[in-house]
């Protein structure tokens, strides 16, 4: 089912067996349509983003050619300025259901992108995934703001939303660092995106206040670290300030204050954040106390509600898989997923005037 030689990156004691690696593989394997698009599960909708983290798993896995199918799916679904729509019923492109385009959904391509690339060494496919990749990137900067950060999205009649969500920039910020990657690969210089990259990070690192308060949720906690653009002292710091008030120990991560609910996606996502700081030890600790989310088929359930004892929502989603297999694999040393989220190697991008 996976490929040998990525299987044993998938094996973590306590979190995954080889088993169970592979089930997991299926169950996001299992919700992929055959024209290549994963929804959360099907019958659900299907988002950018959340696609593009289950094709990167695939990838993880070894399922290239599966992945490569998800990408081909993006290309024949985007829209002519760039940009998708929030969401698709059950990964129809041809059945949006929220027409708004959100900025850091359109961005993530670059980052599936530059992983698959890394993962197959496929020079044809990165030619291929280019002029998309490109035109994504061109719609969401184009609704930065003055001060950095990335305005939200457009409606569907094209009225931008302005104000910007430290998580959707922070994710940005990560798919500006591969898509820079992507255009040196191909030599094609791209010095506004440095520079646009240069505002962003400033944005993210010293001027919170540009962005609206999330600050009940888990994420915005997070992602400036797993975005890379903190590393660190300074990640340490942010980590370790809110830690005991959105890690319930033994079961994961809350998804948002004061509500007792731990999900996933968000453990596994923090799991990675804290790989890239360095802090594999706490990473794993993480990984295995989410598996009380594991169902016989090996999907996760999104969250669970730990005053109530229960399991909401009644759903196993893609993208809850492909989280936990990314930090698995990160964990395990396997060199795309590791070059994408700890991002040693990727630009830095150009600082802004007020920082040189």
């Amino acid at each position: 089912m996976t490929s040998p030689g990525r299987t044993e990156r998938l094996v973590l004691p306590g979190v995954l067996t080889a088993e169970q690696a592979a089930r997991t593989v299926a169950g996001i394997i299992a919700a992929q349509r055959e024209d290549g698009g994963i929804p959360w599960f099907r019958g659900h909708h299907l988002d950018p983003w959340d696609h593009t983290e289950a094709a990167m798993a695939l990838d993880a896995a070894g399922e290239h050619e599966r992945a490569e199918a998800a990408y081909d799916w993006l290309v024949r679904a985007q829209n002519p300025d760039g940009s998708w729509y929030a969401a698709y019923a059950d990964g129809d492109a041809a059945a949006p259901t929220d027409r708004g385009r959100e900025t850091n959904f359109c961005a993530y391509i670059a980052v599936g992108v530059w992983h698959h690339f890394l993962s197959t060494g496929d020079e044809t496919f990165l030619d291929r995934m280019w002029p998309a990749v490109y035109a994504a990137v061109e719609y969401v900067l184009a609704l930065q703001q003055p001060g950095g950060q990335i305005g939200w999205k457009r409606e569907d009649d094209g009225t931008p939303v302005n104000d910007a969500l430290l998580t959707g920039s922070s994710s940005v910020h990560q798919a500006l660092r591969c898509a820079l990657a992507l255009a040196e690969q191909r030599e094609e210089p791209q010095p506004d995106w440095e520079l646009a990259l240069g505002r962003l990070g400033h944005a993210i690192r010293s001027h919170p206040e540009r962005f609206l308060d999330k600050s009940r949720y888990s994420m915005d906690w997070y992602y400036p670290v797993l975005g890379g653009a903190l590393r660190g002292t300074a990640a340490t710091d942010r980590i370790d300030a809110s830690w005991e008030q959105f890690v319930v120990p033994g079961l994961g991560v809350r998804c948002v204050l004061p509500n007792p609910w731990v999900t996933g996606g968000e453990s596994a996502e923090l799991a990675l954040a804290l790989w890239a700081m360095g802090e594999s030890d706490r990473a794993v600790q993480i990984l295995k106390w989410m598996q009380h989310l594991r169902a016989d088929d090996g999907l996760y359930w999104t969250g669970y509600v730990f005053d109530d004892d229960a399991i909401w929502p009644v759903e196993r989603t893609s993208w809850t898989a492909g989280s936990l297999l990314l930090a698995v694999a990160a964990l395990g040393g396997d060199e795309a997923t590791t070059s994408v989220f700890g991002g040693d190697l990727l630009p830095t991008g150009l600082a802004p005037d007020c920082c040189r």
